[in-house]
């Protein structure tokens, strides 16, 4: 019986399209079924909840009978959404871009009935406008070509599989030193926008990565170019109308060139990421600027995005807010100068000022609130202006709201976990710490399925979808930041369960690096080897970061040794190819030369606790801190093996490679060693 499948589907995004009149099926073995004992092309669309061009497309194409009766007719129709499905995104994208096509959402792309792609494109029109075929027009040519000319569907098909297996497996062969990451961050760093940050042009990305990339290079340097590049980027990006200034939270990103005009759907990964870069740059300049906007988002991210709460009040973090409400973009934020004079009455006049509130608008007639125009952080503004924001707020909060997406997934958790763990260090905030711990516990305990093994989705109470190699590298890179601003050895534990299960299940024992997907995952045409930092960071560059802190914490040759494998496997030859692995050169730089701060003493003891504490603060990140009972002998291999108590009192002991330094019993003087390191 033909029908759409997607009513019983928990994915908010393929419970938007369960009332098209499209006879839609959700990936897998049915739709493969079907297009095989009917011999039709498959025709797969792949989006996401928050995705506007994708509302766009479902309004004009999906929901049109007529349109949708071509579709019936004459093709297996199969929904995906892209962030439940990241491995089969990851494929069809890559398929996408071999055919010249700039890759996007929603992707459409054309299937023969084993899953192979022969033609794909992302956006289409319902009629021929900006350049491009109507949908109908589309689907009425694919099907005639798949009916009558099966010769060049094969040909496409043949042609793209032969480049997908190399586009899918990054090619090694490159070797790193020092001097190559110098020449690849000083290329980075022109590539930086001069006036207002982050990468010149339009579109703008916020890119935690690269970013993060150049701060480190600042911190190993102390090349002011670097430095300026990335604070150059936070303000403007903290500051812009690419940041709520009233909830808090930032949009994934700016559709011009000002990061004034937000492309408005705020996503978990990007608030993660970009909170975690905010405190390690925080550390060094101790703006108030960042401190307010990690505060803001982390207050944001408990008061809209809790989800699956279960009986001990923990939850995860649902993925996204919506950029559309009401069928229109951005109508939740944006304002009018008159609502905002009648909100605010006699003080609008200021906060006017402040906001780049215009009589003409400064977006369409409408208004963004915006402070771009100062990069200055004034203590007395801010606290005239935060009882004038708090009334606008508060003024905004009936109208309707943008649709949430309820799953919980479990990378881009790992990475708001990673980011509240620096933030409690960083700024002494154990509620934070303990947020992170909770959201971690509450994934624990219900995102493992009964094999054991994680599960990378969680939506209306129902686990599913195989865990990818996202989830097991950002979860345990988690861990390991709980690790060391906790001290619960159980978190080194989880780490290193996990690291193994990847081992088993993802790694490439014939060529190196590790796959996306598990060997046991139905349904793939390829694994993508993930190497190249997106939206979110690679697969394979968080396991290298996660492998080398292991083995900088542990000792253990065996995580050095795997590690060393990656950057083998991934390392272009090219050195300028490897500015699209940001992640990967900032695991090889922690491996090469990371910092080892070890203290022994008894947790509970003051000195101990004064000797972490100065650890944790060192601005440079290419550092792990690990306490150390002195009880417990550290392994022979470690780098301070036999270092231990001195006079029975707590003592650090700073490493690098296998050389450590003398043993230091006074929090000032670790404090002196690490500034001058």
């Amino acid at each position: 019986m033909s029908l759409n499948r997607l009513s019983i589907e928990t994915s908010p995004y393929l419970k938007q399209h369960k009332d098209n009149p499209v006879h839609w099926f959700t990936w897998g073995d049915d739709a493969f079924a079907a297009a095989q004992a009917e011999n039709k092309p498959i025709l797969l669309s792949i989006g996401y909840a928050a995705c506007h061009w994708c509302h766009v497309m479902a309004h004009e194409s999906f929901e049109d009978p007529e349109i949708a009766k071509v579709m019936n007719e004459r093709f297996i129709n199969v929904k995906v959404d892209r962030e439940e499905r990241p491995d089969v995104d990851s494929i069809y994208q890559t398929a996408l871009q071999l055919l010249g096509e700039q890759g996007g959402w929603p992707l459409t792309m054309f299937l023969t009935p084993d899953g192979e792609p022969f033609w794909g494109g992302t956006y289409f029109p319902s009629t021929p406008r900006y350049g491009r075929p109507g949908f109908t027009q589309v689907l009425m040519s694919l099907s005639e070509t798949f009916a009558r000319n099966p010769d060049q569907v094969a040909s496409n098909v043949t042609a793209i599989k032969d480049g997908l297996g190399d586009a899918l497996t990054p090619k090694g062969g490159g070797i790193l030193s020092l001097d190559t990451i110098d020449e690849i961050v000083t290329f980075a760093v022109r590539q930086v926008d001069p006036f207002r940050g982050g990468t010149q042009g339009a579109p703008k990305f916020p890119q935690p990565m690269f970013f993060r990339f150049l701060w480190h290079a600042y911190l190993r340097s102390g090349s002011v170019m670097f430095k300026e590049a990335v604070i150059l980027t936070l303000d403007n990006i903290c500051q812009g109308g690419i940041y709520d200034h009233l909830g808090g939270g930032f949009a994934r990103y700016s559709t011009d060139d000002k990061w004034l005009v937000p492309h408005f759907e705020k996503m978990l990964y990007d608030n993660g990421l970009l909170m975690e870069l905010l405190c390690d740059v925080y550390q060094s300049t101790e703006s108030p600027l960042y401190g307010n906007r990690v505060e803001e988002t982390i207050d944001w991210l408990v008061r809209e995005m809790k989800a699956e709460i279960d009986e001990h009040g923990r939850f995860g973090f649902a993925s996204a807010l919506d950029a559309d409400s009401e069928g229109e973009e951005g109508k939740y934020y944006i304002w009018d100068k008159a609502e905002i004079d009648t909100v605010l009455g006699e003080n609008a006049a200021e906060f006017n000022e402040h906001y780049d509130v215009q009589v003409t608008g400064n977006w369409e007639g409408k208004i963004i609130l915006n402070k771009s125009h100062s990069m200055l952080w004034d203590e007395d503004t801010e606290s005239v202006m935060a009882p004038l924001r708090a009334k606008l707020f508060e003024a905004r909060a009936p109208r309707v709201r943008p649709a949430r997406d309820d799953k919980v997934l479990a990378d881009w958790n790992g990475m708001v976990i990673a980011a509240l763990a620096r933030a409690g260090v960083v700024f002494d905030r154990s509620d934070w710490l303990e947020l992170g711990r909770d959201v971690f516990t509450w994934i624990k305990d219900h995102m493992i399925a009964d094999d054991g093994r994680l599960r990378h989705s969680m939506c209306a109470g129902k686990l599913q979808h195989p865990a990818v190699l996202e989830d097991y590298a950002n979860l345990s890179r988690a861990a390991l930041l709980l690790y060391e601003a906790m001290h619960d050895p159980a978190y080194l534990e989880d780490a290193k369960s996990w690291i193994e299960v990847v081992e088993s299940h993802y790694s490439d024992p014939d060529a190196g690096g590790y796959f996306m997907a598990a060997a046991d995952t139905t349904g793939l045409v390829a694994r993508p080897k993930p190497i190249m930092d997106n939206a979110v960071p690679a697969g394979n560059g968080t396991m290298a970061e996660v492998l080398a802190r292991l083995f900088l914490i542990t000792g253990d040759d065996t995580y050095r040794i795997r590690a060393e494998g990656i950057f083998t496997t991934f390392i272009p030859e090219e050195a300028k190819q490897n500015l699209y692995h940001p992640t990967l050169l900032i695991a090889w730089e922690l491996l090469a030369q990371g910092t080892q701060i070890v203290v022994v003493g008894d947790t509970d003891h003051e000195m101990t606790r004064a000797l972490r504490d100065v650890a944790l603060a060192t601005p440079n990140r290419l550092s792990v801190v690990n306490v150390i009972d002195p009880t417990i002998p550290l392994p022979a291999q470690h780098a301070a093996a036999g270092k231990g108590l001195i006079n029975g009192q707590p003592a650090a002991y700073v490493c690098v490679g296998p050389t450590c330094s003398l043993p230091i019993t006074s929090a000032n003087d670790l404090a002196e060693i690490l500034e001058a390191s």
